[in-house]
């Protein structure tokens, strides 16, 4: 007789599944677009994790934060509640609108809150007070007491979820949204459990990662980051991209390009190969940031306010096709996910390992011009 196959006896390494869509004008448009483009890709999944992160989706509450939760329990969104209000004035609050879907079993209490910092925290300069509403973040994350903070920026918010994207998308109604950003993320768990919490999106103030693929060098990433305040509790590797990105981009304030460099590096023979003043700069950031540097297959997309940054590892292990028009930029896995919802393209092309691919807001170009790049490749 055929033995069954159980759970884990099949590695499918290059699952998971992620997209973006960003208009550069800042107009918005329906979550149907993305749900679309993420569910050409379903194979790409299991069924097991889908999110969706949105910007611009709150104008009317802009000047506050958006704080999306799950709760275990009843109990719990009480003790949250109580935390909440301790720190930050509470605007609004009531639970996140959802559809009854079949496919979506054994939902948690989905909760939304607009909050402003509290008086104590108003007379804190920005960069005090934007720490202190991370370490409320991870501090009740890492509690683990029934309560998971999803995201909590400024007109934006994720929607993630154990189940295939475009069902996660049905049921958070994202068709009732409008937004001018939008990622999406497909997952296929190999090494961490599917879980609501677990899903991607991971968000930090207003920056969200999804990732495709496996970053082998988690253990030495979560130790550097977690000197610095940060608590990788979700479980899973992606957490700590989100972490870096913040860590690097928000506290220390490099460019996204000089953060591009220290997760992915340029190889030691290239380097070699630059001229002193760039390959120094490349070298001595590579020495001091050692332990950020990711390993292993990925492809990313990082999300601001101000627009997106995809990203691969420098062998590109992991498939990734960008494309854009005279108003949106756009990437994902497979080139058909992005014919679907742009059917006027004026440039498509794979990105070669390394070289991030920017879809900004107002403008094409990126915050400031890469330190090391290839032009990329025609897809």
């Amino acid at each position: 007789m055929k033995q069954m196959l159980r759970e884990g006896d099949i590695r499918i390494p290059a699952g998971c599944a992620i997209a973006a869509l960003v208009n550069r004008s800042g107009r918005v448009f329906s979550g149907t677009r993305i749900a679309d483009c993420i569910a050409v890709m379903r194979e790409r999944s299991n069924g097991l994790g889908g999110g969706f992160a949105a910007y611009g989706i709150y104008p009317e509450l802009k000047d506050h934060y958006a704080v999306h939760v799950f709760f275990d329990r009843i109990p719990e969104r009480y003790e949250f509640e109580y935390q909440l209000r301790r720190h930050f004035q509470v605007i609004s609050t009531g639970p996140i609108p959802t559809r009854r879907k079949a496919e979506i079993k054994n939902p948690p209490e989905i909760w939304r809150y607009f909050v402003s910092p509290g008086n104590g925290l108003l007379k804190e300069e920005p960069s005090r007070r934007q720490q202190h509403m991370v370490s409320f973040i991870t501090g009740i994350n890492a509690a683990s007491n029934g309560a998971y903070i999803v995201s909590f920026g400024k007109n934006m918010g994720v929607f993630k979820g154990v189940g295939f994207p475009e069902d996660i998308a049905d049921f958070f109604r994202l068709d009732e949204y409008k937004g001018y950003l939008w990622t999406a993320h497909g997952r296929f768990p190999t090494n961490t459990p599917g879980w609501w919490g677990g899903a991607h999106p991971f968000a930090l103030l207003e920056t969200t990662v999804i990732h495709n693929g496996e970053i082998s060098s988690y253990d030495a990433n979560r130790r550097f980051i977690e000197m610095y305040g940060y608590r990788c509790s979700l479980q899973t590797d992606t957490e700590v991209i989100a972490y870096i990105f913040d860590f690097l981009c928000r506290r220390l304030g490099l460019s996204q390009a000089e953060a591009a460099l220290i997760v992915a590096p340029p190889l030691w023979d290239e380097i070699a190969m630059m001229d002193p003043e760039t390959a120094g700069r490349i070298t001595r950031m590579r020495s001091v940031f050692a332990s950020l540097l990711l390993n292993g297959p990925f492809s990313i997309v990082l999300a601001t306010s101000e627009g997106i940054m995809a990203l691969n590892d420098r062998l590109k292990l992991r498939p990734m096709v960008a494309a854009e028009n005279e108003e949106y930029v756009a990437v994902a896995s497979e080139e058909a996910a992005i014919r679907k919802i742009l059917p006027s393209i004026t440039r498509i092309w794979s990105p070669r390992g390394g070289e991030p691919v920017w879809g900004k807001v107002d403008s094409a170009l990126p915050e400031c011009e890469p330190l090391y790049a290839g032009e990329g490749e025609r897809a």
